[in-house]
């Protein structure tokens, strides 16, 4: 059934219309009550420079990559996430500049990911967004970046919204991907699109003749144009899902592969386990003409 979804969702096919049909007058509903929602909601102002990355669609579209280059340029930065996954509640500290506080069941794997990459920033979940910047002020942070904020509408922010090379279906959940109408892009101060304002590269580390890739993101048929041809079979788990080393042994065992193959956004759900792992690395090569737009929003902003 989440397959059939996905699909739906990304890459929808003849025998997805029917539903889509059956589905469009609750997505009209829900449409409208997201544009409702957006239309009344106040932005509080919290003194200090917020940069959003976000997204319209469900689903992954390089957000934590996207805030793990911006982030990286600056100093006295704090990244607040949800933290999607997690196994804890409430406002939680991941990392304080670049110190791991908490185990990856705590944070998630997307905020781990980013707590390890960035050495020099500061890393914060909770549900409460508006209370983990109020955290993040206390603490000396000069600039927020606000992951998957833009649906965050009564906070006061730049906002960075990133779009999919292809847009296949234009629809609201639940008959589409959207989480709002398309036309609410408008609200966006800078729209990136793939292939054209952000490039992905991705780099095999640590890669073996016969890999097997396992993973637990949205929408894993997007990794197909990255694999290499020595992947032996493909695993999919649900999106932020852990993971047994019982279960990747076995798996290894029955594909007969030399290496379990990986996101980064998986990897650190795997740290000692002692298994042969390759994890693809994915980096993102952003405009300048992008770069310069937050840049001249930081050093601008007034309180």
């Amino acid at each position: 059934m989440r397959a059939f979804f996905e699909a739906m969702f990304f890459s929808p096919k003849w025998y997805h219309y029917p539903v889509i049909l059956l589905l469009l007058p609750f997505s009209l509903i829900y449409g409208l009550g997201m544009w409702l929602h957006r239309s009344i909601t106040k932005r509080k102002s919290f003194g200090i420079p917020i940069v959003s990355v976000g997204n319209l669609i469900v689903g992954g579209s390089g957000k934590t990559p996207f805030v793990i280059a911006v982030a990286s340029g600056y100093t006295d930065v704090t990244v607040i996430s949800r933290g999607y996954g997690r196994q804890s509640r409430g406002v939680v500290e991941v990392s304080r500049q670049g110190e791991i506080l908490v185990d990856v069941e705590q944070s998630g794997d997307e905020a781990m990911l980013m707590a390890t990459a960035l050495s020099h920033a500061s890393v914060i979940v909770s549900e409460d967004r508006p209370l983990a910047i109020e955290k993040a002020m206390k603490q000396g942070a000069k600039l927020i970046i606000l992951d998957d904020g833009f649906n965050r509408m009564e906070i006061e922010k730049f906002e960075i919204l990133l779009e999919p090379g292809k847009i296949r279906n234009p629809f609201p959940f639940p008959a589409g991907p959207f989480r709002e109408f398309f036309s609410q892009r408008k609200h966006a101060d800078c729209i990136a699109k793939e292939g054209k304002e952000f490039l992905r590269q991705v780099e095999i580390a640590d890669a073996t003749e016969k890999m097997l890739l396992v993973t637990a993101i949205s929408n894993p048929a997007r990794l197909d144009s990255y694999l290499p041809k020595d992947v032996v079979g493909k695993v999919y788990l649900e999106d932020h899902a852990y993971f047994d080393l019982s279960t990747l042994q076995r798996l290894l065992k029955e594909y007969q592969a030399s290496s379990i193959l990986c996101t980064s956004k998986d990897r650190v759900k795997m740290e000692g386990f002692k298994l042969p792992i390759s994890e693809m690395k994915l980096k993102l090569e952003i405009k300048n003409e992008i770069v310069t737009q937050i840049d001249e929003y930081i050093k601008g902003y007034r309180p």
